[in-house]
């Protein structure tokens, strides 16, 4: 089902038919890369953090930042609390490793780090553990209605890394 919904949420923006869906998983950062033949940064993987009031937040980064608690509590004023996988899924309604901002179950905030805008393109995935779409940062920004861009990430490099070619393993 979660597949479905993202694949209605990109309706609006005829978009649906971009969603890719791959023979082998994308579950993790590391074999959404080798799947869709990308260095692991250009994956964008969405993370989910319970909020104020236990309002659950979604930040979107880049495949090989990792989150900075200072700046995580000096951008959103508390601590970085990670949801459990039940809940990942009763706030998102998409399991472990197809999490995305897209056809969410409920109406979340969602944020945007700026170690995605490096890049082109990225590849967030799109409700299961087997696809993705290609998005540019506009655009990421606009089908997941962010609030805006933020910076909460290290260990990720500020010189773009070299694009290379996307290899589809899969079938639009």
């Amino acid at each position: 089902m979660s597949l479905e919904s993202v694949k209605a949420h990109f309706k609006q923006w005829n978009r649906e038919k971009d969603v890719m869906e791959f023979e082998t998983s994308s579950a993790t950062v590391d074999q959404a890369a080798q799947t869709i033949g990308v260095v692991p940064a250009r994956i964008a993987k969405t993370l989910s953090f319970r909020g104020e009031d236990d309002k659950a937040i979604l930040v979107v980064a880049a495949g090989d930042a990792k989150i900075d608690n200072k700046k995580f509590r000096h951008t959103f004023g508390y601590k970085a609390r990670m949801l459990s996988p039940d809940e990942v899924l009763e706030n998102t309604g998409h399991v472990i490793g197809g999490v995305c901002p897209f056809g969410l179950k409920k109406e979340l905030d969602v944020f945007l780090d700026t170690s995605m805008k490096r890049f082109d393109t990225l590849f967030p995935a799109c409700g299961s553990t087997n696809s993705a779409i290609e998005l540019s940062c506009e655009e990421l920004f606009l089908y997941s209605y962010a609030k805006e861009w933020v910076d909460v990430c290290k260990g990720w490099e500020v010189a773009k890394v070299e694009e290379e070619p996307v290899v589809q393993n899969g079938k639009n």
